[in-house]
Order: structure tokens, then sequence, then C-alpha cells
């Protein structure tokens, strides 16, 4: 497989292993519902990349669908994603905002340092069942494939949609082709993920002969193969009844091979013609077609840009937000992923279309789904210097509207008044943080068993057995094939680093390894080779 390479890869390939856990504090004026909790309906304000870090304790493994809508790196914007890497070779270049200096030659490598370690925390966040979809345009679309391929797999690749996202042609452009079309970029956590599909029309079916199976359609049994190709598809097909023998064209072949095409006869399925002209058909029951769908279009015609600034113009009144996505779009994404129960998380929320979609969703199937939404109170340096805090005054807001209900004018100046979806959420900001660098805390560093039980109880939710613990290896404990190890020193004399030497020698019968250490000195590459190892920097600022 192809590797995309970028500057500054090196230093953001491991990087979300050491971005430090910061607490989630909820704001209990912001929220709405009685008793705010992390256990419902989040939305986030901070950094994506710290917020999403903090979620892992309590929702790795547990979000069914992802959708996404990252900057799309035109050059006409000004977004400001303040990733503080230490590393001098990367500070030197990635500064805190990209977008405007078009010119600049390492905007793309700023756009991919931005978007891997992101990437690479939805990917821990996600469910083995779920599956994540990404909007982009032109600009990055092929930079965005290739850093799916490489963090999710290029066999767990599902589609890539074109929408189209424009409803009228731009007169503006200047190249004389108005780009009409946006993607988005649909990946499974695992190979097995699928959609549900399409929806299937079912005035087509009918029981005109009172069949004890219910309605059905028929369809052709031709098939796709030639003799050459598929020889077992070609031979002569006769009519019990009327004794009648047909041939298959020669290019096509029957749909089924001699034996199933025998079993199908002698249930009835085949409908042979009353003419010898005719061609045998198959019965298709609607009924044994309830939990298969046809294949969903690549192609997504509907909704368009327009009807998200619509929503939002009736929302808040005016046009608070630039090309917002109709929640009807990411209402499709939902019902293709999730069932009633399931949580979805976007953590590029912007003007929350992602939980007025849900919302949405639970109203029209009394579904009970969740929603998280991450969104940094300010998007560009616009925002930022004119303190609009996107995530409380656009973000929770809308849903605050949708939930609860909300008026507005038509063009004739008639109010109508639009019913509330129902709903809670708790608004929540980053806190601080409790994992620092290394000889922050003054002169006393935690005692070794003291963090281990904090660790392994952080990673397993068990009661911590401190005769397990062996300080010569580090292994702290063990729980559902996975072994944990704390490679500490508390006299500040010794740092204990994962490198390929602790490893070389590792002696441990479980495949999955989670190891906090004080330094991470392996390579990307390196630790594959190790089974499934995940470092973790030690906690030291522990509260």
């Amino acid at each position: 497989m192809p590797i995309i390479q970028f500057k500054g890869k090196t230093a953001v390939e491991s990087y979300h292993r050491v971005v430090p856990h910061h607490t989630l504090e909820v704001d209990g004026k912001l929220s709405l519902g009685k008793k705010p909790s992390l256990d419902g309906n989040l939305i986030i304000e901070g950094d994506n990349l710290i917020a999403l870090k903090s979620l892992l304790p309590t929702h790795a493994g547990r979000i069914k669908c992802i959708y996404i809508d990252p900057p799309y790196n035109t050059g006409n914007e000004g977004w400001i994603y303040n990733d503080n890497l230490t590393q001098p070779q990367f500070k030197e270049w990635i500064g805190n905002a990209v977008g405007k200096e078009g010119e600049d030659a390492c905007r793309h490598d700023k756009w991919c340092c931005m978007m891997y370690p992101r990437l690479q925390l939805l990917k821990e966040l996600l469910r083995a069942d779920g599956a994540i979809f990404v909007s982009i345009d032109d600009n990055e679309v092929h930079h965005l494939r290739m850093l799916m391929d490489e963090i999710f797999g290029e066999e767990c690749f599902i589609a890539q949609f074109t929408w189209k996202a424009r409803l009228y042609p731009d007169a503006r452009a200047i190249t004389g082709v108005s780009t009409d079309h946006e993607y988005i970029i649909a990946y499974g956590k695992t190979p097995e993920v699928r959609l549900r599909g399409g929806e299937r029309d079912e005035s087509k079916y009918s029981n005109p002969d009172k069949d004890k199976r219910g309605d059905w359609m028929s369809r052709s049994i031709l098939g796709l193969a030639d003799q050459e190709r598929r020889p077992n598809l070609h031979y002569s097909l006769t009519d019990p009844k009327s004794k009648w023998t047909f041939e298959p064209a020669p290019e096509t072949g029957w749909r089924y091979e001699r034996s199933t095409m025998e079993k199908k006869i002698s249930e009835g399925r085949i409908l042979f013609p009353k003419v010898r002209e005719g061609r045998p058909r198959e019965k298709v029951f609607l009924e044994e077609l309830k939990t298969k769908f046809p294949g969903l279009s690549s192609i997504i015609l509907k909704p368009h840009t327009a009807n998200g600034t619509e929503e939002i113009r009736r929302i808040f009144g005016e046009g608070v937000f630039m090309f917002p996505k109709p929640s009807e779009l990411i209402r499709t994404i939902a019902q293709q992923m999730t069932d009633e129960d399931d949580l979805m998380l976007d953590s590029f929320s912007g003007s929350g279309t992602t939980g007025h979609a849900v919302l949405d969703l639970n109203k029209e199937d009394g579904g009970n789904r969740k929603f998280i939404l991450v969104q940094q109170p300010f998007d560009t340096k616009e925002n930022e210097t004119e303190k609009v805090n996107i995530c409380e005054r656009i973000t929770a807001e809308r849903v605050r509207r949708v939930s609860k209900g909300y008026s507005y004018k038509n063009g004739g100046g008639k109010i109508n008044k639009v019913e509330g979806l129902g709903g809670e959420f708790a608004y929540v900001r980053v806190g601080e943080q409790l994992m620092g660098e290394y000889r922050q805390l003054g002169d006393k560093l935690p005692e070794y068993e003291q963090l281990a039980r904090y660790v392994y109880f952080t990673e397993t939710s068990q009661n911590f057995d401190a005769a397990k613990v062996n300080k010569t290896t580090g292994k702290i404990g063990e729980w559902q094939g996975t072994s944990y190890y704390l490679l500490y020193s508390p006299d500040k004399k010794e740092a204990r680093p994962l490198d390929i030497r602790f490893l070389e020698n590792l002696k441990d019968k479980n495949v999955r390894k989670v190891i906090y250490c004080e330094k991470v000195w392996v390579h990307r590459e390196d630790l594959s080779k190790f089974g499934d190892v995940r470092p973790m920097l030690v906690p030291f600022n522990l509260k």
C-alpha cells in the first residue's frame, strides 16, 4: 500500500499518545436539563484534540457513528488549531494558524499534521461495528483518502460519496467550471462494517396469484457471464408443465447454476412464459427482503447547502454560520449506521447540525440515540479577535432551540411555530490538565503503588491488587486478555522509557499490552512488530 509522506509526519505519528488528559467540567447554567452529566448528550467546548483524548477513559470503543466536517483547507480560511508540539523541527514551521496564506508551500502538510492525531483518537473511540464519515472537497480529498487508508486500513474503506452541495451553478467560477460537489468519505472500524443501503420502492410488489408467501415482483434470471467465463451458467432450462425448453443468451447465461435453479423451480419461484418466445423470470418476495436493502447510491443529489443555510436562518432569524450542512444529510448518515440506543460523535460540530439530526431521528422513531458534539470556542482568528464563542452562541444554542421549539417568519411575514424535538444535553468545558511534563510536581512524586493503582483503575475500572505488581518488569496486572505495565521511577533520577530493548525482553502471553512510561522511544512501524501495544505517558500531574 502506498504510504503518505508529509512534512512533520514523524512528529505527529504518535502524538495522540502523548496528548495530556484533561478534566471535563459541566456548566450547569449552559446545559439543558435538570441533572446534566457526562453520561448523556454532551456539547464540549474546547480544542477537539484534547477533548477526544479526555473522552477515551469513558467512551473508547463505544461510538457507533462518527461524522466530521473538518476545515477544507481552501486557502481562504483562517482556521486555528493550537497543537502544542514541542519538537523543534515541527515548531519552526507549523505555527498556530493555517489558511489564508494560500501561497504557503506547506499548507497541505499542516492540514495533514492537524488531521493525523485527531483521526487516530477517533479510531480509538469507534466501536468495532462502527463507521466514520468525513466531509471534504477537492482540496484535500486525495490526502484524506491516504490518511484514512493508513490509519483505518484500506480494507476498511466503504465508499466515497459525491454530494451535490450546490443547487445552482456558480457564475463566478474563474476556471469556467462550477464546482457543485463535495465528498463524504466512509470507513468502517473493521472490514466487515456495512451500511444499511437504500430505500426500496415497495409499490412494485403485489400478489396477483394469492401466493401464501405474500407480495412479490418478478425479475430476469439472465446472468452476466458468457460461456467461456462461466460454463456452469449455460444450460437448457425446461418448464415442468409445458415441457418447453429455454436457452440463455450466449453472452449472459442464467443467474444461477443448475442445482440452485432446480430448487427454485420446485419451490414455485420461477415463472415460465405462456408463449415460446418469452423468457422465464423469478419471483422475489418482499417479506424475504425486509432485512436486506438495495445498494445506496454513491451520488447524493439532495439536500443542498442552501437547505442548511435556510435551516440556520429559520432557527436564528439570520445567517449566523457560513455553509452549514443540512440536518437531513447528517440524519441520512445516522439512519445508515445507528440503532435506537447508539452514540454518535461529531468533533468538528460547527453549528450543531449533528445534534439536530440525532434529535430529529429520535423524534421520528422513538429512539434514544445520544450525541457528543465538540466545538472549540473560536474557529478563526476573526472569531477570537471578536470573542465570538461559536460553541456557546451557535452550537449549543441551536440544539437548545430545536429541542424546545422555536418560531420563524416566512417570506410573507407570517409567524410559523416549529415543535420542539425534545432532548437534553450537558454543556461541558475542557478543564485542567491531568497529565503534564515530567518534573513539574516539585520535590515529591507519587509512590509507584499509588500511581499503579490510579493507572490500573482508570484502564480497567477494576480493584487494584498490589500483590500482583512486579516492579522489575513493570507489570501491574491484567484484565480480559490485556496486560498493563507501568514504567516509572519516583526518585526523579531515572526516567524509564518504552524502547526496543524493553519490548524485546518482554515475556508475556497476552498479545494486547498497555504500557505507561515516562518516555516513548519507539517508532510506530517498530511498535507494530510486538503485537497490539498501546503506549501512554505517565500521568505526573495527578490532582
